[in-house]
């Protein structure tokens, strides 16, 4: 049951991330010029923290193993890696938002790009809220056979599903809105 919700709720998200980069490339084609003079980003920065946020799949992937393992420190060290991987992230874009010379009222550029990148952001945040949750839930855990009393593993499951998707969405904003412009 668990699998067959997560499923769905992911399909979900997929359609109103679908219907961001929709609007995106319609607005993008109707436009006689695209993105503006004053579009400028810093591509090559940004392509580091995408690095970031990529690799914090693969520690949370690694935790979700751990746990399955019945090692619920290595997990709690994992997590806890990517929590900060995933900070480090969102910390660059809020300095992002900062730095850019435009705003949403620029163009139609600037206000997809910061609906785009505000919207993923958010689901980093709740990413990141779930796994501190899901900490406090192996922390209150006695033995090993008290991880499965607490549904650990399935949480575990759902949070890492969850973040690989919200890393492969950012890998499609990040080459549209940085490359295909």
């Amino acid at each position: 049951m668990l699998a067959v919700g997560t499923t769905v709720w992911l399909a979900s998200e997929l359609m109103f991330f679908a219907g961001l980069f929709a609007s995106y490339f319609t607005i993008r084609a109707a436009a006689t010029t695209w993105p503006g003079p004053d579009i400028k980003l810093a591509t090559t920065r940004d392509a580091g923290f995408t690095l970031v946020l990529v690799a914090s799949s693969f520690t949370m992937q690694w935790a979700e193993h751990a746990l399955a393992k019945g090692q619920r420190q290595a997990a709690m060290r994992g997590i806890a890696v990517t929590i900060a991987l995933g900070a480090i992230f969102l910390a660059n874009q809020a300095v992002e938002w900062t730095q850019v010379p435009f705003s949403p009222s620029t163009s139609a550029y600037g206000s997809l790009f910061f609906i785009m990148t505000g919207l993923h952001g958010l689901h980093v945040l709740f990413g990141l809220i779930a796994m501190v949750g899901l900490m406090m839930r192996l922390g209150s855990a006695g033995g090993a056979g008290q991880l499965e009393d607490t549904g650990s593993f399935g949480v575990a499951e759902v949070i890492t599903y969850y973040w690989h998707f919200v890393d492969v969405v950012w890998i499609g904003l990040f080459v549209t809105l940085f490359f295909i412009r």
